[in-house]
């Protein structure tokens, strides 16, 4: 047990403190305290200040919050970001990211677009994510270095991709992964079926004992376009996620990615399973694939998270802005002004996020014992003012711009907008090597 009457590690004492549970609080003129990477103090500023701490850093004008937890994206399509834009989804992925992550997805590829993606999501402070791509096992070096905290999923498809020649190959490899990292503070595994259009029956029901006998999650497109649910239709009979019901993958483990078609009988399944969707609003928009209802959802007890999706789709990596968007979004497509409002967003991008990828107990809300997991927003600049109230100035008027710090267990990952462990102009000079070599390379065919 550690020792409640050692000195604290870092005190930290904003202006507004946030900690998302209870549900709608604004806690003026508090403190944080971090002990052992854990939170270990919430009092009031005069209380605080009577612990001992090694360190205590004044946040004046600042919001501290819980780290944003990005659940859904996939790392490494950054070094594919404005690739191929404005295009229909399907077109879009048959017609230009499929071929050329064939041509250009190797572990180089994998551990330069991660390492990239971390630092653009740090900066913007995202403290947790979770990815979706080929080679994750490479993927996991840069996120163990970094100190980011992040959900890894294994890719599964019925064809040949990058690392995995089929789909049991594929499931071999993460099996091993998972059992490599089982014991890792930071990173978890899950299984990640792409789509219900690209994973058989066969596969989808290994991939259920697997995740049962693992206790894994499993994280999946779903539900993406209403093109993707009349192929089902013509095909199986029924709608993507009843199929899936029906091979028993849904449940608390599952993580339900965009469903931006939802009927009656989708909304049943997803309430009486309780699985999670996360909603990526503006990969959404973007190739016009519908609108997720999430006041609906919400308002039926499901948990809604938010991501980002992958920066060839989006195209960045910003969850504060994915955020503000969809809390607009949610209003408009519930019709209501009051739908989603600003402190439920900033919930659905933390503690609903922590809860979609299973990690509730440790990360989205600042609770003693919980890990430090925090960011620091910066209110005090001329487009947040008058501030009446800090959460809805956070997501209504601020961009990622105004994150200043974060800490992931209790270590500082961005100081003052600076990277502590990642070299910025590094990672920026090895991006623009691979867009000249991956540009050179389609202007020739």
């Amino acid at each position: 047990m550690p020792d409640a009457t050692a000195p604290l590690d870092l005190l930290l004492l904003p202006t507004w403190l946030v900690p998302v549970e209870p549900a709608g609080v604004v806690l003026h003129d508090h403190a944080l305290g971090i002990r052992d990477g854990r939170i270990a103090l919430l009092a009031p500023r005069d209380t605080a200040l009577r612990h001992a701490a090694r360190e205590t850093r004044e946040l004046p004008g600042m919001l501290l919050a819980p780290s944003l937890v990005n659940a859904h994206g996939h790392a490494a399509m950054t070094l594919f970001r404005g690739l191929a834009d404005d295009l229909p989804l399907m077109t879009w992925l048959e017609k230009h990211i499929w071929p050329a992550e064939a041509r250009w997805v190797n572990e180089d590829f994998v551990r330069d677009g991660t390492e990239l993606a971390i630092a653009e999501q740090l900066k913007g402070g995202i403290g947790c994510f979770s990815d979706m791509y080929f080679h994750p096992e490479i993927a996991s070096d840069p996120i163990h270095q970094s100190g980011i905290r992040a959900q890894l999923c294994i890719p599964v498809l019925d064809f040949p991709t990058p690392g995995a020649r089929n789909a049991g190959e594929a499931l071999r490899k993460g099996v091993e992964l998972l059992d490599d990292l089982r014991h890792h503070p930071r990173i978890h595994v899950a299984f990640g079926p792409h789509a219900p259009y690209s994973v058989g029956d066969e596969t989808l029901e290994s991939i259920r004992v697997l995740a049962e006998e693992l206790d894994a999650s499993i994280h999946m497109h779903v539900h993406e376009t209403s093109h993707e649910i009349a192929r089902a239709l013509e095909r199986d009979g029924v709608r993507p996620l009843a199929r899936l019901a029906r091979l028993g993958l849904l449940g608390p483990r599952f993580q339900a990615v965009h469903m931006t078609q939802v009927d009656d009988e989708d909304l049943t399944l997803l309430v009486q399973s309780n699985s999670s969707v996360i909603h990526c609003p503006e990969s959404n928009l973007k190739l016009a694939s519908g609108f997720c209802p999430v006041e609906r959802l919400w308002q039926a007890g499901v948990n809604v998270a938010i991501g980002t999706d992958g920066a060839a789709s989006n195209n960045d990596l910003d969850l504060l802005g994915e955020t503000r968007t969809a809390a607009l979004l949610a209003k408009a497509v519930a019709g209501s002004a009051t739908a989603l409002d600003a402190h439920r967003a900033l919930r659905m991008a933390t503690l609903n996020g922590a809860r979609a990828l299973g990690l509730e107990a440790e990360t989205g809300s600042l609770e003693l014992g919980k890990a430090a997991d925090l960011a620091a927003f910066d209110l005090s600049g001329l487009a947040q003012q008058p501030v009446y109230d800090p959460v809805s100035q956070l997501i209504y008027a601020s961009g990622r711009d105004c994150v200043r710090h974060l800490w992931v267990g209790g270590r500082q990952l961005l100081d003052a907008g600076r990277l502590t462990r990642l070299d910025e102009e590094r990672l920026k000079e090895k991006a623009r090597e691979w867009g000249q070599r991956i540009a050179a390379a389609d202007s020739v065919r």
